[in-house]
Order: structure tokens, then C-alpha cells, then sequence
């Protein structure tokens, strides 16, 4: 409970990493929500400068009239479950629970003290990961369980940057727990981590000569990274952070998905390929020469790189006005940062980072036990 209050409404809510979405399993919903309903009316809002508050005002008038008007919007439906009263003055909301069917229910962000709760039956955990990830967005995720089967398993399947087990998940400590996210809330590497600074300076870049002329439709390409045949990825590698006693924290390295080489020649193309691959990737060349099943033989127009869908990077080792063109081409896609790679040091940008935080005494003794149970009891 007291990991919910502070993920959900510190700082009035107002965290990039706050908990905006709650599942609570349906054996526990009425009784969990009793007590986080008890909780609420413990908080004190007021001036921040006051040591006992406990939240304090939104950052604007304009952030409280649209955060207020989604919570009202809500209480319309008989989806508030319950909201706090606030002080006479100030752009004050009051940390608010709204009933949701699923994360699918909120379209955007409310950021604020709003938490959203959801109800879930024991057997629809693959389902629940599946609407998160659909998302497109992965910047933080918490998890209470005792059974650490279910936060491997969980965990391994969450395209997500920072992962927290049996505590908050606000306030990453830098060095410990690299802080940063996935598809539409990834930027680059995580800051706090191994590979932070070298993305400050520029690697040497490579240089074989300008794009021939296009000879590739988009349809042409599209429909043979359609039928490219992707592997399931795999964790590439993991290393302990340091961290205080009773806290386990891991960065774990995951392939960023399909590499798509664009040489510009056949040689150039079958390296990218050589490099993406070393690191778990899956890898696709578009270049003069290229074969089936992981190559198409011709030339790609740049200006394509806006529309080509299934791609999560782009190696290309040509000219400046080539690059300058892929990455105009790259900047206007929708969604998740695609990344040129103009250089050699493809493995940078051929992966992810997954940072795992686990509370390990909060398992409270030995949790496998509730795992390993047979279907006959014994």
C-alpha cells in the first residue's frame, strides 16, 4: 500500500514515472481498495514547504483545469471510486481513483494525482502484458509478487526500461538504476548507466561512397520484411548494479528488434548484417547483390525510411548527403525513434537496456513454495 500512495500521488502525481494504472486481482480488489481508500484520507495537501504534507499543488491553473476535467469526466460515467477534498487556494487536485476495464481505457496521460484501477483474474496475466505492451509506451513498470517465477517470467516479457518489484516505482538513483525507456518513451541509452556518456561524443564515421539510384519500390521492400522470418528475442547479457543491502539491481542488455542495412555496397551490407546479428539481432539487407531469405537485391529511395514499418534501426555507411537524407527521412516517422547508424559501432545502437530493481526483503520467507505446488496438493 505504502509503495501505491507514493508511486501514485508524490509530487502530486506530477512524475514522468508515476503509477498511472493499477491491476489489483480480482480475490483482493474489494478488500486492496478499503485500504488504499484509508490511506488517501491519511495524506495532508497543503504547502509544500510544510514538512507534514504530503502532496502539494499541480504546476498550473491549466494543468488543474484539464486534470480536474478528466476526473469529473469520470465521476459522469460512476467510474470514481473516490477523490480527496483540497485546500481553499492554490492549483490543487485531489489525488483521485478512477475504475478502469484495462490500461486500453486510458488514451492519454493524466498527469496528476489520478490513479486508474483495474480488476484482473488470476489466469489473464499474459493478456494484461500484452495490453501494456501494445501501449507503445515503456517507461516504467512495478510489480508486487512473492513468486519469483512470475517476475521472471513477467519481467522478460515487458518491453519496458525500468522495472520495479515489491517497492515504488519512482525515484531511480543514478548509478544503480539507469533510468530510461522503450519504444515511445526511449530516447537512447539510459542515463545513469554504462553507455551513457559515450553517446555524448561522435563516432568516426564510415563512408563508402554515395546511395546508386533507386530501384526498390516501397511495396517491393515492405512486402519482403513482411515475409522475413524474425527470431524471438533473447536476453543478450546482465549486470549487477550496486545498490544498498536488501535491494537487487540488475541492467540487462536485449536485442532493439530487426537491423535494416542499406550498405551501400553488397560488402558493406553483409557486415551490418555480420555486426547486428552478433548481438542478437535480426538483420535484413536491402543493397546491389543481396539474396533471400535475409537479403533483397536493389536499392531503397531514403525518402521511404518515413513509411517502412517493422524496423527498429538502420545501418547505412554512405556519403553526407545520403546520411542527411536517412535521417530527415527516419526523424519524420510516427511512433518510436528509429536510429541511423552511420558508423561502425553498430552493437550501441543494436540494443536495449532493461533495468530490474527487486526489494529483497520484501518476499517474506520462502515464496517458491506458492509456485510449486502440484495439482493434486502435494
Amino acid at each position: 500500500m505504502r509503495d501505491v500512495i507514493a508511486s501514485a500521488f508524490q509530487s502530486a502525481g506530477q512524475r514522468c514515472s508515476a503509477l498511472r494504472c493499477l491491476y489489483v486481482q480480482d480475490d483482493v480488489a474489494d478488500g486492496f481498495l478499503d485500504m488504499l481508500f484509508g490511506a488517501m484520507d491519511e495524506l495532508s495537501l497543503g504547502n509544500p514547504w510544510e514538512l507534514a504534507t504530503d502532496i502539494g499543488p499541480v504546476i498550473s491553473a491549466a494543468a488543474r483545469a484539464e486534470i480536474q476535467a478528466h476526473v469529473d469526466a469520470a465521476a459522469a460515467d460512476g467510474r470514481l471510486l473516490k477523490q480527496l477534498g483540497t485546500p481553499g487556494e492554490g492549483h490543487f487536485v485531489g489525488p483521485a481513483v478512477i475504475a478502469v476495464d484495462s490500461i486500453k481505457d486510458i488514451e492519454r496521460e493524466i498527469f496528476g494525482p489520478v490513479l486508474h484501477v483495474a480488476r484482473f483474474a488470476a489466469d489473464e496475466f499474459d493478456q494484461i502484458i500484452a495490453d501494456v505492451n501494445a501501449t507503445g509506451y515503456g517507461l516504467t513498470f512495478g510489480l508486487h509478487t512473492r513468486i519469483d517465477e512470475r517476475v521472471k517470467d513477467i519481467s522478460d516479457q515487458m518491453a519496458v526500461g525500468n522495472i520495479y518489484v515489491n517497492r515504488n516505482q519512482v525515484g531511480a538513483i543514478v548509478g544503480s538504476q539507469p533510468f530510461g525507456g522503450e519504444g515511445l518513451s526511449g530516447t537512447g541509452p539510459k542515463a545513469g548507466g554504462p553507455h551513457y556518456v559515450r553517446r555524448f561524443t561522435q563516432a568516426a564515421r564510415e563512408n563508402s561512397g554515395p546511395m546508386p539510384r533507386p530501384t526498390l519500390s516501397l511495396r517491393e521492400v515492405q512486402a519482403a520484411l513482411d515475409e522475413f522470418e524474425r527470431i524471438a528475442p533473447q536476453k543478450f547479457s546482465t549486470t549487477e548494479m550496486p545498490g544498498p543491502t536488501g535491494e537487487k539491481n540488475e541492467l540487462s542488455i536485449w536485442p532493439r528488434g530487426l537491423i535494416l542495412c542499406l550498405g551501400p555496397s553488397i560488402e558493406d551490407a553483409r557486415r551490418q548484417v555480420g555486426l547486428a546479428r552478433s548481438v542478437g539481432c535480426p538483420a535484413f539487407a536491402v543493397a546491389p547483390g543481396a539474396r533471400a531469405p535475409d537479403g533483397l537485391d536493389g536499392v531503397i529511395d531514403l525518402e521511404d525510411l518515413t513509411h517502412l514499418t517493422g524496423i527498429s534501426a538502420v545501418i547505412l555507411w554512405s556519403d553526407d548527403e545520403s546520411v542527411r537524407k536517412a535521417k530527415t527521412a527516419l526523424a519524420a516517422r510516427p511512433g518510436a525513434i528509429v536510429p541511423l547508424v552511420p558508423t561502425r559501432n553498430v552493437e550501441e545502437y543494436s540494443l536495449v537496456e532493461r533495468h530490474t530493481c527487486i526489494d529483497t526483503t520484501a518476499a517474506g520467507g520462502n515464496a517458491s513454495l506458492l509456485g510449486d505446488v502440484s495439482e493434486d496438493g502435494e
